[in-house]
């Protein structure tokens, strides 16, 4: 049988990661090469990483020039064969770490984008502005051209960033189009929000052969929110990727509760607030730290302080992958009091270091984590009650452990990607 080729559109990807999508990309990305070959567009690379089965083409070491004559050679691309690097710094992120949505929704924009509109009105040599959509866009028309060079048989591209280049190369090429599903523009603003994001995302998953949400959480978002036919709606969950596990003793005595993640909305961290706010009028011995950064922080520091949670409770800030190891190995329990997750990578990777974990019920890692503790996102008390028995109860907090355990062992990226080139190749 003809093996597999996948033309990837990635937007972020280690080392260069900025959150859950870069570490899904590369689980997702490296299982898939097992089963297919792989060419793996992105704004910016690392040429150190280096995949079996995979060619990582960043748009930051790409003959800008070469690009350029594509339009203007016949359909046979011969000159473009050989591709000769330089180096630039096209970089798909802002340079702080504030939310990027929360830029997006509130820019006022005056053009409104369709998924066949003609791109071409940001030049293709000025690509280095901060402005997303100028990014986006022009990361759609590079990936075109790249795209004529490349044998594929499918189109694979990751959340909203990439959708547009997605469905420009599959107008031209006539490819069927895949669409990965990460996050929804509803989970980090409102289900009431109908800007600019949204309309990429419901045009460009009408336009798709396949959407893969990475739950069925999520799917059923798609459907509810973006009137997306259940027939082309796969949910397809995300994997673990095997890590070296290690146990710190922590500098202080008491038990530690960890909260990982971006300060926003949609992350609940208000809640994980509360939650602590209640647990340390029960229980003296701990501290609670959260780990992330983003446009809630001012008012939570500003919020505990009022609550007088002075010394138990913690900011970090940005962390990197080796730090939130070190977090990992320290933690008592972890919690992640999502509003809407539509996966939640970092109740895994928790999980995976031995931490019980306490999770909302309104995450697509509840549909895998069978025996992790549940809760509403609202239920501060529910909450509050499970981390309490956690810490106290060591009979209840030994059985999580060992049965979160046996739930991980089906989470693999490679089950992930044994079901989703299935369905790839049933197109």
């Amino acid at each position: 049988m003809k093996r597999l080729k996948v033309l990837t559109l990635g937007w972020e990807f280690p080392p260069i990661i900025n959150g859950g999508l870069g570490v899904a990309s590369y689980g997702l990305t490296k299982a898939i090469s097992k089963l297919a070959d792989v060419t793996l567009i992105l704004p910016k690379s690392d040429p150190s990483m280096v995949l079996e089965n995979v060619e990582l083409i960043g748009l930051n070491h790409v003959d800008i020039e070469k690009l350029k004559l594509i339009e203007e050679i016949d359909e046979t691309y011969e000159t473009f064969s050989q591709v000769e690097y330089i180096d630039s710094d096209f970089s798909p992120y802002k340079d702080n770490l504030t939310d990027l949505t929360t830029e997006i929704t509130k820019k006022e924009v005056t053009k409104k984008f369709n998924y066949l509109d003609d791109i071409g009105a940001f030049a293709i040599d000025d690509l280095y502005g901060h402005d997303m959509w100028e990014k986006v866009h022009k990361f759609a028309r590079l990936a075109v051209r790249i795209a004529a060079d490349k044998e594929f048989d499918v189109i694979h591209a990751h959340d909203w960033m990439t959708f547009i280049a997605g469905c420009e190369i599959k107008a031209k090429y006539h490819k069927p189009l895949v669409l990965h599903v990460h996050a929804l523009e509803t989970d980090r603003t409102t289900t009431d929000n109908r800007g600019d994001v949204y309309h990429i995302e419901k045009s460009a998953m009408e336009y798709a052969d396949l959407v893969v949400p990475v739950s069925n959480y999520t799917a059923q978002q798609i459907v509810q929110y973006y009137q997306i036919p259940k027939d082309k709606i796969f949910a397809v969950h995300n994997g673990l990727e095997p890590v070296q596990t290690y146990k710190t003793v922590k500098s202080f005595p008491e038990k530690m509760i960890l909260y990982l993640g971006r300060l926003t909305g949609q992350k609940g961290p208000g809640y994980f607030l509360e939650v602590a706010h209640r647990v340390t009028q029960k229980v003296d011995d701990v501290r609670f730290v959260m780990a992330g950064t983003g446009d809630r922080l001012k008012n939570l520091i500003e919020t505990g302080a009022y609550k007088r949670l002075g010394s138990k409770f913690h900011f970090t800030g940005f962390l990197n992958r080796e730090k939130v190891h070190q977090l990992y190995s320290m933690a008592d329990v972890y919690v992640m009091p999502s509003v809407s997750e539509p996966f939640g990578l970092s109740a895994l990777e928790a999980a995976q270091f031995g931490v019980p974990c306490v999770i909302s019920n309104q995450s697509g890692v509840s549909e895998v984590l069978h025996h992790a503790l549940k809760a509403d996102f609202w239920d501060v008390d529910t909450m509050a009650n499970q981390i309490i028995e956690l810490l106290q109860n060591q009979e209840k907090r030994d059985q999580v452990i060992h049965d979160t355990y046996a739930d991980l062992k089906n989470i693999t990226w490679d089950n992930s990607a044994n079901e989703l080139v299935n369905k790839m190749l049933a197109i």
